[in-house]
């Protein structure tokens, strides 16, 4: 399991009405490699609205049609759901995922936290 990688999620739960939901692991690398039961993750939708927070993606990321991550609707999920793979990011797109992760969380590296102070 790596950053990066898509998996197909049957009922994913909530209020999401699909059978089964791609989601794309986002966390850090360490978090996933570790005993924590769960990974973070961003649910892939066939709807692109053009935010900075999204990702477009499609065949050559092993899915079916053009996506989208959306990046705004980070979600926690157990490993255990996360069995059957998709298909991965390549550099160029996770650079891409970086980007809107940033725009997501409002990090700015040049600027203290809000709260910091």
């Amino acid at each position: 399991m790596r950053r990066g990688e898509f998996y197909r999620v049957r009922h994913p739960g909530g209020d999401d009405p699909r059978r089964s939901r791609v989601f794309l692991i986002v966390g850090r690398q360490a978090a996933i490699d570790s005993r924590f039961s769960t990974v973070v993750c961003a649910p892939v939708y066939s709807v692109f609205h053009g935010l900075p927070s999204q990702v477009l993606v499609g065949v050559a990321e092993g899915l079916k049609h053009d996506s989208a991550v959306h990046c705004d609707e980070l979600v926690s999920l157990p490993k255990t759901v996360l069995t059957d793979y998709i298909g991965s990011m390549s550099e160029a797109k996770l650079l891409q995922l970086n980007n809107a992760l940033v725009v997501a969380l409002d990090l700015h590296t040049n600027e203290p936290a809000p709260n910091s102070r």
